[in-house]
């Protein structure tokens, strides 16, 4: 009886409405999916113009990027979230300042996507250019044997190409995408656990929330791994498959 007891205290603690804590933390869910999908999203288009210009641009735009992509790659993202979100707040609103407007409130969710785009975007950059020297060279000089221009290549022949190769690497950055978002509770977003340490801060039950946005996390997971299998099976059609 006495364990029926705690069992249901704890459903209803994890119910949807209050005073259960079930809604805050799908919320809390839906933010952060919100953060990842948008922030991977920007920084999928940053990893193909940081790859493009690192193989394809001149000697400056090569150091710009590689500076980037080491410095974002040594620096804990946890120190880059915070330098980002607030120094680069910081840094708008004084130039909104010397222009003679006035400063501006940036959105905890558009923050959130830069923050997570311009980490995303340093690592996908890498993979990027690893994918796309992946593609043999046949492939692109036949391209210029049709008269195909530069872009035109690069469109459609060069990025479906090392598709195949750059999906393993992209669907890690997704999957790190999803975990990076918890980072944001330290600057105050309500993203998932953020609403998971308020729950379980009110109610005491810290074993029950944490395990409960554990949950979550790893059902993200095995749906993503699922979408990403199928996209791999997509773009790996004619071509050998892996034993």
């Amino acid at each position: 009886m006495e364990s029926l007891s705690v069992l249901q205290s704890n459903l209803a603690l994890l119910a949807l409405s209050p005073p259960g804590w079930g809604g805050n933390l799908l919320r809390g869910l839906l933010h952060s999916l919100e953060i990842a999908f948008g922030g991977y999203s920007l920084g999928l288009l940053i990893g193909i113009a940081g790859a493009c210009g690192k193989l394809y641009g001149g000697p400056v735009t090569r150091d710009l990027l590689a500076t980037y992509t080491t410095c974002v790659r040594a620096i804990p993202e946890l120190v880059l979230i915070l330098l980002l979100y607030y120094a680069g707040t910081d840094l708008v609103n004084q130039l909104m300042t010397s222009m003679g407007r006035p400063t501006v409130d940036i959105s905890g969710l558009a923050a959130g996507i830069f923050v997570i785009a311009v980490v995303q975007g340093a690592y996908a950059t890498e993979v990027i250019r690893g994918a796309i020297k992946s593609v043999p060279a046949g492939q692109l000089e036949a391209s210029r044997a049709y008269g195909m221009g530069g872009f035109q290549s690069l469109r459609r022949i060069t990025l479906p190409a090392m598709l195949p190769y750059a999906i393993p690497g992209l669907a890690n950055l997704w999957l790190i995408a999803t975990k990076d978002t918890a980072l944001l509770a330290v600057v105050g977003f309500s993203e998932l656990t953020l609403e998971t340490r308020q729950a379980a801060g009110s109610t005491k039950h810290y074993l029950l929330f944490y395990c409960a946005a554990g949950v979550l996390y790893l059902l993200v997971t095995l749906i993503s791994q699922q979408l990403i299998r199928m996209i791999e099976k997509h773009a790996r059609r004619g071509l050998p498959q892996e034993s």
